[in-house]
């Protein structure tokens, strides 16, 4: 009996540590499972929860993307500088955007392949290299006047956020191409033993390739929807979002060290991190004392990713 109940721990940590705190926060607030309330952190937690997803990939191939953040900011500057100041159609400066942050990624993945470096130095490269272009493109400040065919991404349809229904396609695509695709088999197995991959006939560089590069296409989907949410592409926008990505990319359940993770526990890792900022706030917890406590989950996680894995072991 003991065995079975710890698989069931070890298997869905997250969901239960994602219910617990549910249930705290709601004896802490009655405001807290209101339908807005929830909706508001479902809105909140989606931009994290697309960007942790291409992070996700990444991780369980046995890698890393401290990228993601600079790159959201980049990405929303360069397509909304794309419509304002170059006259672009909508549809053509967001559809640029997202292939330039692929193409950002996919830099990444060189540097990693080719260039041989650490993925940590490859993507905190990256990090400073495109925060350092977004300010010089933008000169420092806002650019704004996309129209309302950008900013519907940062709007609602009825009472649901654009933005959660962006996550459901993603969601659904990225679950499918890593569990019912070769492509996913082999990020899986890049991760858990890259060279008797390689020995096996895997074309190892491409996965690796084709990892960061989704990475990179999920952080410009996110860089799209913050844009049109502040309605306005901010020069320092997403700054340490990278590391919440991390976050709950291992709340979620991905291993660290490779070959571990899924979509779903991603997403309820970035949930967790929703749901912990906003139960804070309506307790009146300060936002200096909610970054120490996020830095807390974060160690957290780590030990409890090592935890797992012992039990599986």
């Amino acid at each position: 009996m003991i065995p079975t109940v710890r698989r069931i721990v070890v298997r869905y940590s997250t969901f239960l540590i994602l219910a617990a705190l549910m249930l705290l926060f709601s004896l802490v607030s009655s405001r807290f499972l209101q339908v807005n309330n929830l909706l508001n952190i479902v809105d909140q937690s989606a931009l994290l929860a697309i960007v942790a997803i291409g992070v996700t990939y990444t991780i369980i191939s046995g890698g890393i993307d401290l990228s993601v953040g600079s790159v959201v900011a980049l990405v929303g500057a360069v397509s909304a500088g794309l419509i304002v100041r170059a006259g672009l159609p909508v549809p053509v400066g967001i559809l640029l955007g997202l292939v330039f942050g692929a193409l950002l990624g996919l830099v990444n993945g060189l540097f990693v392949v080719y260039g041989r470096l650490q993925p940590f130095v490859a993507t905190l490269a990256m990090m400073a290299i495109a925060r350092g272009l977004t300010l010089l493109y933008t000169q420092g400040r806002p650019i704004s006047g996309m129209g309302e065919a950008y900013t519907f991404f940062g709007s609602r349809l009825g009472p649901i956020p654009v933005s959660i229904l962006v996550l459901l396609v993603v969601v659904l695509v990225s679950g499918t191409v890593l569990r019912r695709t070769p492509f996913g088999a082999y990020v899986y197995a890049v991760g858990g033993n890259e060279e008797t991959t390689r020995l096996a006939g895997v074309a190892v560089s491409r996965v690796k390739l084709g990892a960061y590069a989704f990475s990179g296409l999920m952080a410009a989907v996110g860089g799209i929807i913050l844009t049109a949410r502040l309605w306005s592409a901010q020069p320092q926008a997403a700054t340490g979002l990278e590391l919440q990505a991390i976050a709950a990319t291992v709340l979620g359940g991905a291993s660290l060290m490779g070959g571990a993770g899924t979509i779903l526990g991603t997403v309820a890792g970035a949930l967790i991190m929703g749901v912990l900022a906003n139960g804070l706030n309506l307790a009146g917890v300060s936002s200096y004392l909610q970054q120490v406590i996020t830095g807390g989950i974060f160690i957290l996680a780590v030990l409890l990713d090592m935890w797992t894995k012992r039990q599986k072991v």
